[in-house]
């Protein structure tokens, strides 16, 4: 059967567009990006249990987190008690905190000196970095 190039060229475009009718479109089959839920914003207050102690002599950090989501979890959260040593925060012991929030993390220095501390928080899957406000702790 002999066609005429307009019956194979009307033909051929009838056979596209029906395939484009069938096939959904690509923009619509492309996977969505999911975005991150945003992550908590936490309060952390610190203080020293005594404003004064001797050197080597043991003492507490105690304070708390505050925070919306805690309620919905039960995992310890890391808190990291940090000393201001030449302009940079430097990590001097870890603890966690009850599941109520509240902390007590034991700390003891080797030197006479009044001490810039604070409690950090580092960032988790959960919860952005936080830290506390910055206290003395004069040591004797």
């Amino acid at each position: 059967m002999n066609m005429s190039p307009l019956t194979r060229t009307l033909a051929a475009l009838t056979v596209g567009f029906a395939a484009l009718a069938v096939t959904p479109v690509a923009a619509s089959a492309a996977p969505v990006a999911v975005q991150a839920p945003a992550k908590h914003k936490m309060k952390v207050q610190a203080q020293p249990a005594k404003g004064h102690v001797k050197k080597h002599e043991q003492t507490q950090i105690k304070g708390r987190i505050d925070d919306s989501a805690r309620s919905a979890t039960t995992d310890v959260e890391t808190l990291i008690v940090q000393e201001l040593r030449a302009g940079v925060w430097v990590n001097v012991a870890t603890g966690g905190c009850r599941p109520n929030g509240a902390f007590s993390i034991d700390v003891s220095f080797d030197v006479s000196a009044t001490l810039s501390l604070r409690v950090f928080h580092p960032e988790t899957t959960l919860y952005a970095a936080a830290y506390s406000d910055v206290f003395a702790l004069v040591v004797l």
